[in-house]
C-alpha cells in the first residue's frame, strides 16, 4: 500500500509563471465586446491574477471571484480585498442574478460534460453581456501525454487519472452556443513559451496539470516519477540554439454574446 498525501493548490507555485499564465486572460478580455458592466464574475479565479484585469476593465462593476481552493483565495483576498471572493465548486456555482460578463480562464478543461455545462453558463449572462472562456487544449501534447505514459511502477495508476479530455473542437462549441447567441467569436492560439530548461517545464505543470498525477503516487515514488517524467520532457522539448526550451501550449478561446 502506498501512503499518499493529497496536494493542495499553491498560489506561489501557480504564480511562478504569472506573466505567461495571465497573458491568455488578457488576450481573451481584449475580445469581450462589453463597454460597461454592472456585474462581473471570474469563475475559477485562482489567486486573482485574471480578476485584477477585470477590475481594471470595469472599475465600477460588482466583481465576484469564485474558486474551490481556499489557498488560492487567500492570496486573492490579500491582493484585491475589495472584490467579493466566494469559495465554491465552480461547476455548480450560480450567481444570484444574471451577470454582464461571465469570465472563466483556464478552468473548464477540469470540468466534465461541456454539452450541458456551456449552455448552463451562457444562460447566466444578461442580454447584451458575454460569456468569455479560455481553455488549455493540451491533453495530447507531450507535456500531458507523458504524465499518463511515463513508464514505472506507477504506470497503471497514472494512466487512469485522466483517460480523455472534456475539451471538444471549436465546431462543437460553435454549434452548441450559436443558436442562442447574438454572436460567437472562437479561436485557437498556440503559445511557444521560452523557458530556461526542462526543470522549468516541470515547475510549470506542477502548478496545475501534474497535481492529480502526483496525488496517486506514494510519498517515496514522487521523486522517481518526476525524474523519469523530466527525462521524457528532455526529448520532447529539445534545447534550442541558445540552450532554452520552447514549451508549446495550445489554448482555445470563446466569446459568446447575448
Amino acid at each position: 500500500m502506498h501512503n499518499r498525501v493529497m496536494t493542495t493548490w499553491s498560489d506561489a507555485q501557480y504564480l511562478m509563471f504569472a506573466s505567461e499564465r495571465t497573458r491568455p486572460a488578457r488576450e481573451l478580455l481584449a475580445r469581450v465586446p462589453v463597454a460597461s458592466a454592472r456585474r462581473v464574475v471570474d469563475l475559477g479565479c485562482g489567486p486573482g491574477n485574471s480578476t485584477a484585469l477585470l477590475r481594471e476593465r470595469w472599475p465600477e462593476a460588482t466583481l465576484t471571484g469564485v474558486d474551490s481552493s481556499e489557498e488560492m483565495l487567500a492570496r486573492a483576498r490579500q491582493d484585491l480585498p475589495a472584490v467579493e471572493w466566494v469559495c465554491a465548486d465552480a461547476g455548480c456555482f450560480e450567481p444570484v442574478e444574471l451577470v454582464d460578463v461571465l469570465f472563466t480562464n483556464a478552468l473548464l478543461h477540469w470540468l466534465p460534460d461541456h454539452a450541458s455545462l456551456l449552455p448552463r453558463l451562457f444562460a447566466q449572462v444578461a442580454p447584451g453581456g458575454a460569456l468569455a472562456v479560455q481553455m488549455p487544449c493540451n491533453f495530447a501534447e507531450p507535456s500531458h501525454r507523458l504524465m499518463r505514459e511515463t513508464p514505472g511502477p506507477w504506470a497503471e495508476r497514472t494512466a487512469a487519472v485522466r483517460t480523455r479530455s472534456p475539451v471538444e473542437s471549436p465546431a462543437f462549441y460553435y454549434d452548441l452556443l450559436a443558436p442562442t447567441a447574438a454572436g460567437v467569436d472562437i479561436w485557437h492560439t498556440r503559445y511557444e513559451h521560452v523557458l530556461p530548461d526542462v526543470a522549468a517545464i516541470v515547475e510549470w505543470v506542477k502548478g496545475t496539470g501534474l497535481r492529480p498525477y502526483l496525488d496517486v503516487l506514494g510519498d517515496g515514488e514522487r521523486s522517481a516519477y518526476l525524474e523519469a517524467y523530466a527525462r521524457g520532457l528532455d526529448g520532447a522539448y529539445p534545447p534550442r540554439s541558445d540552450g532554452r526550451r520552447l514549451f508549446s501550449f495550445p489554448r482555445l478561446f470563446i466569446v459568446a454574446r447575448r
